[in-house]
């Protein structure tokens, strides 16, 4: 169990925690949420002691072991996978090393036999001999193959050494875990295995993440960090949301109820209160009103860009068709054979245990790249606009401001409507004057899909379109793709989004394309389709080694 008391934080002048209290009991999944900047990150860093609070305590039970998920790929590079993962229960690993030192040395002393026999007890305690075996079962959930257990940590690709470092986290069973975006990165193979293991999980998990359906999925409680405030709310995050949203419509209802009877006792008072025979009604009335205090709605600090897509002109049936499209890029071969058509009003979720193949793809129909061998061709009818899923050529050395760097892509150069459009996307007042070059992750992402508005296009390729986003933005995000009257390409590890926007599956594979209509969950438990998923990937392995 891990007590907070009392806890605050402030930076120089910024006041970011005041006063918080909240107890984190086990069997529980604690999601913790809020608008970017309320210090998510941050209040976990002060769970796991890494930083100091200003006032109050972290208290954590005594004996009991916490374990966070480390975000640096580089800091063991030395160590091999399975190595690195058993590191992650420290006192086990401190044993381990001990005992290779203890057992090499000669002359082996009687002393040395005695620690040795301490360490041995402790070793069985804490699960030592079943260390390699626990630590391979949760590389292999994670989908990290075997043949790269041994392998150093430099050498495996940067997906794979994601899961190693999840792995590391849940190695052991620690009694308190602290998950800091554990789904970024991760296949969705990998995310649904991490679901299972936490619904599962008997202990304390407290976790960050900007993935819906994770939340939904795995949390018991919502931890809502609000104007340095912590509100702690039994449920999923969909609970968390709606009971929100009706709360607050409530508060409006009942006080727009009060409003109404002011505006109505004032209109009174002004019509009668210089009419002697009156007077008294209207006194009355002014006593009546001085009573009527609204209630104090304190408006969330979480704010919501407009994200909407009107095309400018509705596309024909035709809109694009894919032949045998083929791709090598630095000797490996991302694409081959991509064949398939895309309708009129389809919007299709791009899939590919190789996001680079998924890139590719997009680049080459965005015509910034160019296939190998094969063709495609848009539809006559159709204009389509392109989210990169690197954007650095669009901000990096930029030193445009906002509003000349939106006027771009504007047909409307007038610096109102382009104050006015940034507006819709947060940046008001003199935000909409900072250079392009300064703007963080988020407002990058949020210029961009100013610039897909402004477009008017019919067909939008996405890109993994939820990247550096808080929830505020993808929440609007995927409302504006759900009502967006066109055709849709996109690629995104954000399961609710391809669960409420895609009515078609493509999986690219080594040997050509997976077709489906099926909804996502669907598709990813159907054993007909993923067995042919597997042949194919199989199929083209076999062609290699030929």
């Amino acid at each position: 169990m891990i007590t907070v008391t009392n806890l605050s934080l402030r930076f120089s002048d910024k006041k970011l925690f005041d006063d918080v209290n909240v107890k984190f009991t086990p069997g529980n999944c604690y999601g913790v949420i809020g608008a970017n900047g309320a210090g998510k990150t941050t209040f976990i860093r002060i769970l796991s002691g890494e930083i100091e609070p200003t006032t109050g305590s972290v208290v954590i039970t005594p004996g009991e072991r916490l374990a966070t998920l480390k975000q640096n790929q580089f800091a063991y590079d030395d160590f091999p996978a399975l190595e690195t993962v058993i590191m992650g229960f420290s006192r086990l690993y401190e044993i381990m090393k001990q005992k290779e030192v203890l057992y090499a040395k000669d002359p082996f002393t009687e002393e040395d036999g005695h620690l040795a026999a301490d360490l041995e007890h402790e070793f069985a305690e804490l699960g030592g001999w079943d260390a390699e075996t626990d630590a391979e079962k949760l590389l292999m959930g994670l989908g990290v193959d075997k043949s790269l257990h041994h392998s150093l940590m430099r050498d495996l690709a940067s997906g794979d050494k994601v899961k190693v470092l999840l792995a590391q986290s849940l190695f052991g069973n620690p009694h308190i875990l602290l998950l800091d975006e554990p789904t970024n990165h991760l296949d969705y193979k990998a995310i649904r295995w991490l679901e299972d293991f936490l619904i599962d999980y008997p202990n304390t998990v407290i976790v960050v993440s900007h993935d819906r359906h994770f939340l939904n999925k795995v949390c018991t409680h919502m931890l809502d960090i609000d104007y340095g405030k912590a509100r702690l709310v039994v449920g999923n995050y969909d609970f968390w949301y709606e009971s929100s949203q009706l709360m607050l419509r409530l508060m409006n209802d009942r006080n727009k109820k009060k409003e109404d009877r002011i505006a109505e006792l004032q209109a009174f008072i002004a019509r009668f209160g210089s009419n002697a025979s009156k007077a008294r009604q209207a006194t009355s009335r002014k006593k009546m009103l001085d009573k009527i205090v609204l209630d104090e709605i304190r408006p969330s600090s979480r704010r919501y860009p407009f994200i909407g897509f009107t095309p400018e002109r509705e596309a024909g049936k035709d809109i694009l068709y894919v032949e045998n499209l083929c791709k090598t890029i630095n000797g490996e071969k991302v694409l081959d054979n991509i064949t398939f058509r895309m309708n009129k009003g389809d919007k299709i979720a791009i899939l590919a245990r190789n996001d680079l193949a998924r890139t590719t793809l997009f680049q080459i129909l965005a015509g910034e790249m160019e296939a190998d061998s094969g063709t495609f061709r848009w539809g006559t009818t159709t204009s389509q606009a392109y989210l990169p899923k690197d954007n650095t050529a669009f901000f990096e050395n930029v030193h445009l401001n906002l509003v000349d760097w939106i006027r771009q892509y504007s047909s409307d150069q007038n610096e109102s409507y382009c104050r006015g459009f940034l507006g819709k996307m947060l940046f008001s007042g003199d935000e909409a004057l900072k250079e392009a070059c300064v703007l963080s992750g988020g407002e990058r992402m949020r210029c961009m899909f100013s610039r897909l508005m402004l477009s008017s296009a019919n067909v939008l390729i996405l890109d993994e379109p939820t990247n550096h986003l808080d929830l505020e933005s993808i929440t609007a995000v995927n409302n504006g793709l759900v009502a967006f009257k066109g055709s849709l390409l996109f690629a995104s590890h954000d399961y609710t989004f391809i669960e409420t926007i895609a009515n078609r599956i493509i999986e690219l594979t080594p040997g050509g394309v997976v077709d489906s209509y099926l909804p996502i969950d669907e598709y990813l438990e159907d054993d007909t389709v993923q067995a042919r998923v597997e042949a194919m990937y199989t199929q083209a392995a076999e062609r290699v080694s030929a």
